[in-house]
């Protein structure tokens, strides 16, 4: 039972990559797919993924996934076939059912169940785009494996071929294609239905049972069929398994030579001469292999218009690793860090000289963990694009909820980020996009009165940036409206009705608790929550969210995360006789208090002039309630901090102590949340050290910093 256990984990692991493969193959088709041959790869490679799947759920008797998938095939088929074309309401409906066939998986591998109604409904189209419609529904298909006596020589059609048209073919299955739930008796079966055919099993490179390979069952198949059909015909068979399996396929003497079907080997585009590095082996006795297993034979190298040979490039060798593996060795390099620290102090106070010995192999040694960190944690960084495809479907959910037109245009989705910060980025992002739609986009109408296409647009976009990955949602909407804003927020009691805010700050009103512009609940929104939840998740990543809005042309939000939550650049700063981690990535520049000037504003609090602006000033000991140095005894630096909106903060420290690389460890989970720091570290000498939250300090500078004004004149 453990290995069928782990058959099943390995199906659904399969599935992920399939899915993936499917929705990129119909998002390519249904922004133009190039046309000719390039389109009809990409709908045999989404037909093959269905295929695969469907396979591999009737290995594991899922019977619902079993019969969607056969649905999805056949209406697949109408478009391999040619007799329909990829319009788009044929399109939209595919993209639907890849939608449904991703919920059908998870439903299968979590035991829940589909939406029934969805369901339904999307049986209902493909049945009516199938070729008979309503014959092979989810309800009254029923998945039954093909069984096929292999034992010696059987012949399943009569005649030995010798002087007619046909083709000699070699099946040589691999260890991925039973994986997959491919089964060759079937591909055997379907070329039985084009003429008389002779199978001829061979089975003396089969293993022992203790000395068996999967990745090299052994089992082949030489055939020989008799038929009227062409190359390319016999070859389209073989469409779903030829990168899964050993296959040539080669004329038999005075079979005429048929035009290049494209797909599959030289030999199966049915050449004239068979190449001499394949050479045709006729079929031998059942127990005995043949004496030379034909090599699947190469196309010529492609020729370049500029002269050259194209060298066709290999698929990168992968292996799968159990997460928990990963985590545990960026856990030991976190340690290793830490211990560099420490041998650092250590050296330090001996007081030995910078070329010594010892000093020199810290540094490499500090080199070798600079390495192997980076390494490690390229292991576990991931493109971005599953997510963005999941965005895609939220989408057309939304879409469809709201009865609006829109479309989804991403850019940067193979920026690589943490697997962490992936795996909690899809409910900000769902939030995000929902919110886009039916927030931000206006009905056809007002698009309509205001010179805007009827189908409005949603950016997603990704980059990395001094540190960090920024991903932006922005839309072509109407923008931000402050003034309703501003008076939804008096009404429900979140602002008064005196209070002076700038358009930043009646922005931020979004993302306090419960506030909603909707007043009645859709599908979509209404209940109060959202972009609330969103900053808070944003947050727990260690990231930020701004808002950028203009009336009339649309809205941008940006978040703003680390690239890594395990370790970070930071800066060591004391005050208050307390050493802290200020981040790196948020650090803009720094002054010396002697070439400063201030301004004194209300009672206690000071401006610090800087480049035409007056930026306030924070002081950090003050702001954790540490002791302040005594009168005469100024900060010993100022440290600019930044937002992604420009918005900027003086803090006052003691001093700049370091600047090195320091172990993330959650305070949350050891201790609890504490206002204006996000997390702990270790130092060298085996201090617990703070990191502070740069976004919680520039928050709690309030309207001084979002308001700052510009100084007559500029500053140089």
């Amino acid at each position: 039972m453990a290995g069928l256990d782990e058959l099943r984990v390995t199906f659904f692991q399969e599935c992920e990559d399939l899915l993936d493969r499917l929705g990129s193959g119909l998002r390519d088709l249904a922004a133009g797919g190039g046309g000719g041959a390039e389109q009809d790869e990409l709908v045999h490679s989404v037909f093959r993924a269905v295929h695969s799947i469907k396979g591999g759920a009737g290995a594991f008797g899922l019977d619902d996934l079993v019969g969607f998938s056969h649905l999805f095939e056949t209406v697949l088929d109408t478009l391999r076939s040619g007799r329909a074309g990829p319009t788009p309401q044929l399109l939209d409906t595919l993209l639907r059912a890849g939608d449904m066939l991703d919920d059908l998986v998870r439903a299968a591998r979590d035991g829940g169940a589909p939406p029934q109604e969805r369901l339904a409904r999307i049986v209902a189209e493909l049945d009516l785009l199938a070729e008979g419609a309503g014959e092979d529904t989810l309800e009254d298909f029923v998945f039954e494996p093909l069984a096929l006596d292999l034992g010696g020589t059987d012949a399943v059609g009569p005649g030995d071929g010798a002087g007619a048209a046909g083709f000699d073919i070699l099946l040589a299955p691999r260890g991925e294609m039973y994986m997959n739930g491919n089964e060759p008796a079937a591909l055997i079966a379907a070329l039985a239905t084009l003429g008389p055919l002779t199978v001829t099993a061979g089975t003396g490179r089969i293993r022992p049972l203790a000395a068996f390979d999967g990745a090299d069952p052994g089992l082949r198949w030489q055939l020989r069929l008799q038929t009227g059909a062409t190359a390319g015909e016999v070859a389209a068979l073989f469409d779903f398994v030829e990168d899964l399996a050993e296959i040539t396929i080669e004329p038999l003497p005075g079979t005429p030579p048929g035009p290049d079907p494209g797909g599959l080997p030289a030999a199966a585009a049915g050449e004239s001469e068979p190449p001499a590095s394949a050479p045709v082996v006729p079929p031998g006795p059942a127990t005995d292999p043949p004496a030379a297993v034909p090599a699947p034979a190469m196309p010529a190298p492609a020729t370049p218009a500029g002269g050259g040979t194209v060298v066709p490039m290999a698929a990168p060798a992968t292996v799968r690793v159990n997460l928990d593996r990963v985590d545990r060795l960026i856990n030991l390099i976190g340690e290793l860090v830490i211990m560099e620290a420490v041998l650092s102090r250590i050296i330090a106070d001996a007081g030995l000289e910078s070329n010594s010995d010892a000093v020199s192999g810290l540094d490499r040694i500090r080199q070798l963990a600079d390495e192997i960190q980076e390494s490690v944690m390229a292991i576990r960084a991931q493109p971005l694009r599953p997510v963005f495809q999941r965005m895609e479907r939220i989408l057309r959910e939304a879409t469809e909820a709201t009865g609006k037109r829109a479309r989804l245009v991403t850019r940067g989705a193979e920026t690589e980020v943490d697997r962490t910060v992936i795996e909690r980025l899809t409910d900000p992002l769902t939030h995000m996009i929902r919110n886009a739609v039916d927030h931000g986009l206006e009905d056809a109408a007002a698009r309509a009165a205001t010179g805007k296409p009827a189908e409005g647009t949603i950016t997603l976009s990704a980059a990395h940036r001094s540190g960090r990955v920024l991903i932006e949602i922005a839309d072509d909407g109407g923008g931000i409206d402050r003034a309703r804003v501003r008076r939804l927020a008096e009404d429900r009691g979140l602002v008064t009705p005196a209070a002076v805010l700038t358009p930043a700050e009646t922005d931020a009103i979004l993302f306090r608790p419960g506030f909603s512009s909707r007043e009645e609940v859709s599908a979509v929104s209404g209940r109060g929550v959202g972009l609330d939840v969103v900053q808070r998740e944003i947050q727990a990543l260690g990231g930020r969210v701004t808002i950028a809005s203009e009336e009339g042309a649309g809205t941008r939000f940006t978040i703003a995360l680390p690239l890594t939550l395990a370790v970070l650049d930071g800066m060591l700063v004391e005050f208050g006789g307390q050493t802290m981690v200020l981040p790196l990535a948020a650090v803009a520049e720094t002054l010396s208090p002697a070439g400063a000037t201030l301004h004194a504003t209300g009672a206690t609090g000071q401006m610090l002039a800087n480049r035409g602006r007056l930026i306030p000033v924070v002081d950090l000991a003050a702001r954790f309630g540490l002791p302040s140095p005594g009168p005469g005894h100024g900060p010993g630096v100022f440290i600019i901090i930044e937002s992604e909106s420009g918005t900027r903060v003086a803090l006052a420290a003691g001093a700049i102590l370091d600047q090195r690389q320091v172990v993330i460890k959650s305070l949350e989970e050891n201790y609890g949340t504490v206002p204006g720091v996000s997390a702990a570290t270790i130092l060298g000498d085996g201090r617990i050290a703070l990191i502070l939250d740069p976004d919680d300090i520039l928050r709690g500078a309030g309207a001084a910093a979002a308001g700052a004004p510009r100084m007559a004149g500029g500053m140089a």
